[in-house]
């Protein structure tokens, strides 16, 4: 369904505070709509900036991209200032990351850059211990360190961190598979630098608004999710099944084994390419058709079929 278009149904759903569906009314006799059109309407969501500001407004986007350009404009900062954006907590978490699914209850934190830092690594391990992943418009950050690992001993190294350079090469553009890949080539025993910037932080982190206040920790709860696209109109959609989340948390749990990287948009992409094929062979061809350009191995294509099946056997 595109952007804008509900049923008239659902007319009378009432708009919650933290995302209203508000009638536009078209022209006609006495002010209404014609009689034979569905009104339009426009879907709004409330955002703040994660350390900190008032609450405004945002609507009719239909990619990441534009949402990160509306919220830009709605604090008069520019949208590279952007690093990414989390669902109703203005904590760096990075299970709450915005990708292209929006719940229409969901409230949009806003995290900004804040401090840079230059760290020096000695790549002593193989594994450097560390998940990247990206907001889909060029910046790269870190989403997991794993306990215990080089990076983990490297306490100015964070989670949320957007890695900005490597060895004084910018990156800022590539996707976050790329970055895995640049850091995994560094040699054992080779020293190198990174340049980070986090993400801007309050002294308390908690909503500034009763808007705020009542959307934190309801994620998920709307019925339906804003679908946004990189092509083309965003549409409304049902709220992912049990079975195709439970897929989806297993195929991203297989892109950190196999890639170092967490990508529940890429996941959501493999899981659809699968959903509906009998047999590997078949699967593994789809797969090649929409993601031929990262050449997966075959046994992770292999991992992959596994667990779709087992979600839609119940077995996850």
């Amino acid at each position: 369904m595109p952007l804008g278009l509900l049923r008239k149904k659902k007319a009378k759903v009432k708009a919650k505070e933290t995302a209203q569906l508000v009638e536009d009314k078209q022209p006609g006799a006495g002010g209404g709509s014609p009689p034979d059109q569905v009104p339009r309407r426009r879907l709004v969501f409330h955002t703040q900036l994660a350390h900190g500001s008032a609450t405004g407004r945002v609507e009719d986007f239909s990619s990441i991209r534009e949402l990160y350009a509306k919220i830009a404009g709605v604090f008069e900062i520019s949208p590279s200032e952007i690093l990414y954006c989390t669902l109703n907590t203005p904590k760096v978490d990075m299970e709450r990351l915005v990708g292209v699914q929006i719940g229409l209850e969901d409230f949009i934190f806003a995290h900004v850059k804040g401090i840079k830092k230059e760290v020096n690594v000695c790549k002593s391990e193989d594994a450097l211990g560390i998940t990247i992943t990206d907001n889909g418009i060029g910046y790269a950050f870190i989403k997991n360190i794993k306990d215990g690992s080089l990076i983990d001993s490297i306490k100015t190294i964070c989670v949320g961190d957007h890695i900005e350079s490597i060895n004084g090469q910018n990156i800022v553009g590539w996707r976050h598979y790329d970055v895995a890949k640049k850091l995994k080539e560094l040699k054992r025993e080779e020293l190198f630098t990174l340049k980070l910037i986090e993400p801007k932080k309050a002294f308390e982190i908690e909503p500034r608004s009763k808007a705020g206040k009542s959307s934190v920790g309801k994620a998920g709860t709307g019925r339906g999710t804003l679908r946004l696209r990189s092509k083309g109109p965003a549409t409304v959609e049902e709220v992912p099944s049990e079975t195709e989340t439970k897929a989806v948390k297993k195929i991203d749990d297989l892109l950190e084994l196999y890639m170092g990287i967490r990508d529940t948009d890429l996941a959501t992409t493999m899981f659809e390419a699968g959903k509906d094929k009998v047999n590997p062979d078949e699967f593994a061809l789809a797969l090649d058709e929409r993601l031929g350009d990262f050449a997966f191995p075959d046994e992770f294509v292999f991992d992959v079929w596994g667990a779709i099946g087992d979600a839609k056997q119940g077995r996850l």
